[in-house]
């Protein structure tokens, strides 16, 4: 179970990696991106959540109201992503 574990957050660390270097090497348009809630790493979040208005304040990996911008079509991809706050 925890080897399984180990490859999921390997995973998804891989592909936030992935998003965040083509943000860092292209331009994208805001019709280009999505928020993406429920994926970030505690303190990784891009900005507001409940109980914060600033980026870096997650206080839990996979906080349910912490996002991340992702490629348009990426979030429902990854398990646990979703496009909607999570309570």
């Amino acid at each position: 179970m925890a080897h399984s574990s180990t490859i999921a957050v390997t995973a998804i660390s891989g592909l936030l990696a992935l998003g965040a270097a083509s943000f860092a090497t292209q331009a994208i348009g805001a019709d280009e991106v999505e928020k993406c809630y429920g994926v970030v790493k505690a303190g990784k979040n891009d900005c507001q959540t409940v109980s914060s208005s600033c980026a870096g304040t997650a206080k839990a990996d996979g906080q349910g109201d912490a996002w991340v911008y992702l490629p348009a079509g990426t979030c429902e991809k990854i398990v646990g992503g979703s496009l909607e706050p999570k309570a």
